[in-house]
């Protein structure tokens, strides 16, 4: 396994790890973001075994034990099984999440207590500001959400706009049909009423980046991706309804 780093936005680094025996034939990627300001912000941390791989790169652009912020999209392996390895590398780092994940997982799982983020609350990096906003469910699980970095418009994605296969960083092509291709492989959506409606919120931010947690960073019309998306589950959604209609 490789792992890569590529700025793709300014002081957004992308952090990436292709693992061909995950979804083979096509692999898969891992990424995780590094903020840099004067409080650096790691999104995602990656699995365990990932851990050496990731704290090398991130070490190319900045020394690790200077990390003071770390985030994720919601509790599971790839996004935070290495957060307490980051915690012991970091002494000053603290783990950002939502009420729903702090109260149900972190305040728990985590070597030491998570700042509890509100939906909509603002941490200045210096130099960078990341804002969080609770999705719950979606694209699932219950403590879902994301953040928004405010000076470059960089939308951290997590899970959304997942997609299989190997990509370069930073892309203007096609998201959103991958994505669709993704959600027919994997069926990790938890799919639901208001999840069409969450994920278009998110085009409301007006976001020039997409930072895809699986996938390439995206640089084109990234509220018509958003939309379309959003289409796309709501046509998922309602398929699932009538399927399950006619069964009763």
């Amino acid at each position: 396994m490789t792992t890569c780093v590529d700025e793709i936005s300014d002081g957004i680094f992308r952090i990436s790890t292709f693992v061909p025996e995950v979804a083979a034939p096509a692999g898969f990627t891992f990424n995780q973001y590094l903020i840099v300001g004067d409080e650096p912000l790691l999104f995602h941390t990656g699995h365990r075994r990932l851990f050496p791989a990731v704290h090398e790169a991130v070490a190319r652009v900045i020394k690790p034990e200077r990390l003071r912020w770390i985030s994720f999209g919601h509790v599971e392996a790839d996004e935070c099984g290495a957060m307490n390895l980051w915690l012991a590398a970091a002494p000053s780092a603290e783990i950002a999440h939502g009420a729903i994940g702090c109260d149900v997982s972190l305040s728990d799982l985590a070597d030491r207590p998570p700042r509890v983020l509100a939906d909509g609350e603002v941490i200045d990096l210096g130099g960078k500001r990341i804002r969080y906003i609770d999705t719950p469910h979606t694209p699932h699980g219950w403590d879902a959400g994301l953040l928004f970095e405010e000076t470059t418009s960089t939308l951290l994605c997590g899970d959304l706009f997942t997609q299989a296969g190997q990509s370069k960083a930073l892309t203007e092509s096609d998201i959103v049909g991958p994505a669709s291709e993704a959600e027919d492989l994997f069926g990790f959506s938890s799919l639901h009423p208001e999840m069409g409606a969450t994920i278009r919120r998110l085009a409301s931010l007006a976001p020039k980046t997409l930072a895809l947690m699986h996938g390439p960073a995206f640089a084109g019309d990234a509220c018509a991706a958003i939309d379309a998306l959003a289409d796309d589950y709501d046509r998922r959604t309602m398929a699932w309804r009538e399927k399950n209609a006619l069964a009763a």
